[in-house]
C-alpha cells in the first residue's frame, strides 16, 4: 500500500500523534528511526503500522524481522510525509504507529524481590528516558512515572529510551496510592537525601526494593517523602555540587546490580 498526499486522512492521524492530547485520544503514539521500529518489531509491540520512505523501499534492517503474527500494515509514504509526521529535523526513512500497550500493577507486584524504580515529578524527557533506559540495562523490574513526570510517549522521551521501553514494564500512576501498596506487599521505599546517614554504597539493596527519585529541581515531593522508609546519600568527593536525576538513578541501579549478582 502506498499513500503519496499530505492530505491523507490518516497523514493527518499520525501527524496529530505529536501531541499528548492526540496520543491519549487514539491510544497510540509514533516511534521513527530503524533502531526503534527494529525493536517494536523484535519485543512483540501492538504496530498499527510502518511507514517507510516508497522511493528508497523497506530497510533492509527490517526486512527479515517477524511480525509475531500481528499482521502489520507496510505502508509507502513520500519523504514529505514522513517529515510531515517526524519530531526530528532530519528524519529517519521510517516510522511505525504502535498501540499502547496497558500495564497493570500486578505486572510489578507479581515480580518477586525485584528492584523497581519510581519517578516523583521528574519533568525533563530526556531523563525520563534514559532512566527507563538505564532500568532496562541494570535488569531492573519495572519503572513508575508519578504525577507531574514527563509523558512516557513525549518522542524526546521514547528516542531517550532508545527502545527500553519495550523490555520492561513501565506505568503511569499516582504514587500516593501505589506505595503505600507496595510497602504493605514488603517492599522498602528508599530515596536520596543531602541528610542521608548511609551512603548509597553501604545500603542493602536486596529483596523487593523500590528507588524513588525526585524531580530536577526540588527533588522529592513532601507527600511522597512522607511514605519513604530510608534516605541515602551518593558520595560526591568531588567539586560537582550534584548529580542531575538520569546519573543519580543510574548509579544506584547499578549499585543495587553490583550487591545482587555480583557480591561474592
Amino acid at each position: 500500500m502506498e499513500i503519496l498526499s499530505l492530505q491523507n486522512a490518516r497523514v493527518k492521524s499520525w501527524t496529530q500523534l505529536q501531541e499528548k492530547k492526540h496520543r491519549d485520544k487514539q491510544n497510540k503514539f509514533v516511534v521513527e528511526g530503524i533502531h526503534l521500529v527494529q525493536e517494536a518489531l523484535i519485543s512483540g509491540a501492538d504496530i498499527e503500522c510502518i511507514a517507510y520512505e516508497y522511493e528508497q523501499g523497506i530497510p533492509h534492517e527490517l526486512k527479515e524481522l517477524p511480525d509475531n503474527g500481528q499482521g502489520v500494515e507496510w505502508i509507502g509514504v513520500t519523504e514529505a510525509i514522513i517529515s510531515k509526521v517526524s519530531h526530528t529535523s532530519t528524519p529517519q526513512p521510517v516510522f511505525a504507529v504502535v498501540r499502547k500497550e496497558k500495564m497493570t500493577w500486578d505486572d510489578l507486584f507479581a515480580q518477586k524481590d525485584k528492584l523497581i524504580i519510581v519517578l516523583d515529578g521528574l519533568q525533563d524527557p530526556g531523563n525520563v528516558g534514559t532512566i527507563i533506559r538505564s532500568a532496562d540495562a541494570s535488569g531492573a523490574g519495572g519503572v513508575i512515572l508519578g504525577k507531574g513526570c514527563a509523558d512516557l510517549y513525549n518522542p524526546k522521551t521514547l528516542r531517550s529510551t532508545m527502545g527500553s521501553l519495550f523490555h520492561l514494564p513501565v506505568i503511569e500512576g499516582d504514587l500516593t496510592d501505589i506505595l503505600p501498596q507496595a510497602r504493605e506487599m514488603g517492599a522498602r521505599l528508599v530515596t536520596t537525601s543531602l541528610e542521608g546517614q548511609t551512603t548509597a554504597f553501604h545500603y542493602d539493596f536486596g529483596g523487593s526494593c523500590w528507588i524513588v527519585i525526585g524531580s530536577e529541581g526540588s527533588g522529592v515531593s513532601p507527600e511522597v517523602a512522607a511514605l519513604v522508609d530510608d534516605a541515602i546519600i551518593i558520595p560526591m568527593p568531588g567539586k560537582a555540587e550534584s548529580l542531575n536525576a538520569a546519573m543519580a538513578a543510574s548509579v544506584l541501579m547499578f549499585e543495587a546490580l553490583r550487591q545482587r549478582e555480583y557480591s561474592n
